[in-house]
This record gives C-alpha cells, structure tokens and sequence, in this order.
C-alpha cells in the first residue's frame, strides 16, 4: 500500500533553473493554474448571458458575489467595499483549491505550508501597510487599547506584538492542517478498500462519509480563512 503522505510530494514537471535558483513548474504550479482558469471560466461563462432573470449558473456566481460582499460589509463596513477584489479573490482560490484536491488523482496545493503561508503573508503585509497608510505612527496603538490603564503596558503590549505577529501563523496552519488531515484520512481508508478483499464495503462507507464531510471542511476553511481576513483588515481599517 503506498503510504499516504505520497500524495503530497511535490513533482516537477517542467524544470526550470534560473541563476542556479529553482523556479520549476510543478504539479503544485499546475493545479493552481487550473484553479486560476475554473474561476475565471466560471465567472466569464456564468455571467457572459447575463439577465434579470438569472439561469443556475448566474446565480450560483451571485451568491458568491453576495455572500464575500456580505461578509465584508458586516466584518469592515463601507470602507471595505475598496478592497472587495481582493478578499473575493482569495475567497475563490482557496475554496477552488480545496475542491479540485478531492478530485481523484488531482493535487491539493492548499495542504502545503509554504502556499498558505504564503497567501496569509499577503494578507498580512497588506493589511499592515493599510493600517500605517491610514493611520501612520498612530497605528502602534493597536497594541495597546484605548483605556487600559498605563500600568498594564509593559505586560500587555509584549503579548499583543506576539499575537499580531503570530497572525499569519495561525491562519496559515489551520488551513494547510485541515487539509492535510482530511486528505490522509481519505487515503487511509481507500487503501483498505482494496485491502480487506470483500469486506471492502466497510471502509467504503466511511470513505463516502468521509468525502461529505471534506466537502464541508474544504468550503468551511475558505470561509474561515476569508473572515479572518476581514477582521485583520477591520482592525487596520479601524484599530479596533
């Protein structure tokens, strides 16, 4: 039975060397390229008829623009409506990566650290500089408060610089945990499918249940990951 972390490792498909640094496209590359062209074709082909009366696909495409627009009016306020692109792009690329990995055989790029470190980086730099932008030096004061008495500074401040530096951490981990985990999962009891001959079945249930609830989580982390997204940026907006 292959063992199944095997459907992590990252395989390179077209090497690429440039000034002895690495840049090869991978099987990581590849499916996220694929995620970039369904959302594209999903929304151009969605809404390219579109009406007042909006077909399954129209309004499929709808209820995401309503929902991320939702989100950000309840989580920033009307400032956020600028940055609507962005969090509705990142909504959609996390979520298509956590769907195209439960196709067989395809590659879930959202169960590797380093890309969703890399998306919560973004995030976190960019809602950084928006909060200096805005605020300027004034923005430190996220650190600490308004109305905490002075005393409390040389503990509280120390605590609040980790837990705005750990930010991206956090948000990184739960996502690439998550999908981690569910995805061993799935493979674990896949290969006793075939293993246990023709008491298959049994394992075959829980893979079918266990698929469901994938489903679940892959759209529940895109939520999570969004809203988070949203809050940090509400507390750059508004140093909440």
């Amino acid at each position: 039975m292959a063992s199944p972390l095997k459907q992590f490792e990252i395989q390179t498909l077209v090497p690429i060397k440039v000034g002895g640094i690495d840049i090869s496209f991978t099987n990581s590359s590849l499916f996220m390229t694929a995620a970039v062209v369904a959302i594209t074709l999903f929304l151009t082909l969605s809404m390219r008829r579109r009406s007042l009366v909006p077909g399954r696909w129209q309004s499929l495409a709808e209820i995401f623009y309503e929902f991320i627009a939702g989100m950000i009016r309840d989580n920033v306020g009307p400032e956020g409506r600028k940055y609507f692109p962005f969090i509705f792009t990142l909504f959609m690329f996390i979520l298509f990566g956590n769907l195209i990995g439960l196709i067989p055989y395809s590659f879930t790029f959202t169960s590797h650290i380093i890309v969703t470190f890399g998306i919560a980086m973004a995030v976190f730099v960019g809602v950084t500089i928006i909060g200096f932008v805005k605020h300027g030096w004034r923005f430190f004061g996220l650190l600490l408060p308004q109305g905490v008495p002075w005393y409390i500074a040389p503990l509280l401040v120390p605590i609040e610089l980790l837990s705005y530096f750990t930010r991206p951490v956090s948000l990184s981990l739960r996502l690439f945990a998550n999908m981690t985990a569910g995805h061993t999962m799935l493979k674990v009891f896949a290969g006793f499918v075939a293993a246990i001959g023709m008491f298959g079945f049994v394992p075959l249930i829980f893979v079918a249940a266990l698929t469901g609830l994938e489903f679940l989580i892959a759209c529940l982390q895109a939520y999570v990951f969004t809203i988070l997204s949203c809050i940090y940026l509400n507390d750059a907006l508004h140093m909440h």
